[in-house]
């Protein structure tokens, strides 16, 4: 059985893109464990594969479970027995006939990787065999402990170059190919007025890329200096659009001062939440895209739409340098935002060099989405 486990909910419709799209790769019965999974009910995602509750159980704390993992925690300072408790809804169903695939694609890239590598030695203990499936790693945090949990994989696939390089070195079972979501289906849903079809500005911002500022405010301020510069100096009117609304981390709170300040401008219009087939259908009618989301440029880069990413982490870098040959001018790192015109001036870069971007994208793209395909083939290959 193909079990996806580590999914963090819908309402980061990146993890809800990535699914959709794991299912249409491997075209088989998929079993998806998550965290959430009252938000992949709402978005349907029971439709498509079936759906288990992976949420963290509590153990009752006068029970002898409890009493085993603090006795474990107080020896060892590990957390093991504790989140092998809390998820035993799912290590409880692992058999030695599964093929367990942890689709938390960027969770390498943070220091707080424990989990995933507790999952990995649990699989592994029930005989199954486990996959890092579409994922970056940020190189500088691989210590000794994550290099020794990244060489049990059975498979793990980069969706970019950089990580590729650096992981290909820990475990040779290493393959590159593009991010899943790059086959990525589009629902095409009618614009909402004030979107003016090819000739409007897709943005998005997210509180995330804000706590890797370097300056306090300064994102914020970057993005109402570009709105002023489209608003006044093009025709293009500007769609702002949420990609991730999970209650602690939600683009809308960061994209509703942008569009109290210029709805009365007419110029405006703010996308509503909606699947991820549907977001896409937005921002494949985009002229250009600015967005802080991974899974936002992915949709915009494989539907041939200019795209600059204000990016934070090796992700963001990787996937620009295999599409463009390099990061430059194509990734705007939140961190080196120093003056309010910064994005403004990389926006105006964009629009310069429109016409070969996009022929780029045109000429490349199909062949670059078709390779997220391949990656079904290795994965088919651990069962035979």
């Amino acid at each position: 059985m193909l079990k996806l486990f580590y999914h963090g909910g819908s309402y980061n419709h990146g993890c809800e893109a990535i699914v959709r799209a794991t299912k249409k790769i491997m075209d088989k019965d998929i079993y998806l464990y998550s965290l959430n999974d009252k938000e992949d009910r709402e978005f349907k995602l029971d439709e498509i594969c079936s759906l288990f509750d992976d949420s963290r159980r509590k153990v009752p704390v006068k029970s002898l479970k409890y009493l085993k993992q603090a006795v474990y925690f107080k020896l060892t300072k590990s957390d093991y027995m504790s989140i092998k408790n809390m998820h035993e809804d799912f290590f409880s169903t692992v058999t030695k006939d599964d093929i367990c695939i942890s689709i938390g694609g960027d969770n390498y890239c943070y220091k707080c990787n424990d989990i995933l590598g507790f999952y990995n030695k649990i699989i592994h203990k029930k005989g199954a065999k486990a996959v890092l499936w579409g994922c970056s790693v940020e190189p500088s945090n691989i210590d000794k402990a994550t290099k020794a949990d990244l060489e049990k994989y059975d498979l793990i696939t980069a969706r970019e170059s950089i990580s590729y390089e650096a992981l290909k070195e820990i475990n040779p079972n290493t393959y590159l190919f593009p991010d899943p979501a790059f086959q990525l289906d589009i629902i095409e849903k009618p614009l909402p007025i004030g979107f003016e079809g090819n000739n409007t500005v897709g943005i998005n911002v997210s509180p995330l890329i804000m706590s890797y500022e370097s300056n306090d405010g300064i994102t914020q301020k970057n993005y109402i200096k570009l709105v002023d510069y489209i608003i006044n100096n093009t025709d293009m009117q500007v769609a702002l659009i949420p990609h991730v609304v999970k209650s602690n981390n939600d683009d809308r709170t960061a994209l509703q001062p942008l569009y109290d300040k210029y709805k009365s401008t007419g110029r405006v219009v703010f996308i509503e939440d909606c699947n991820c087939m549907e977001l896409k259908g937005y921002i494949k009618r985009c002229r250009f895209v600015v967005t802080a989301r991974t899974h936002a440029s992915i949709a915009a880069y494989s539907t041939c739409v200019p795209t600059l990413v204000v990016g934070y982490s090796v992700k963001a870098k990787g996937i620009a340098k295999d599409i463009f040959g390099t990061y430059e001018n194509y990734v705007l790192p939140v961190q080196s935002l120093k003056s309010e015109e910064s994005l403004t001036d990389s926006f105006k870069w964009f629009v310069e060099n429109e016409k070969s971007i996009k022929s780029h994208l045109d000429n490349m793209m199909p062949e670059y989405c078709a390779k997220a395909l391949k990656a079904g083939d290795k994965v088919r290959a651990l069962s035979d």
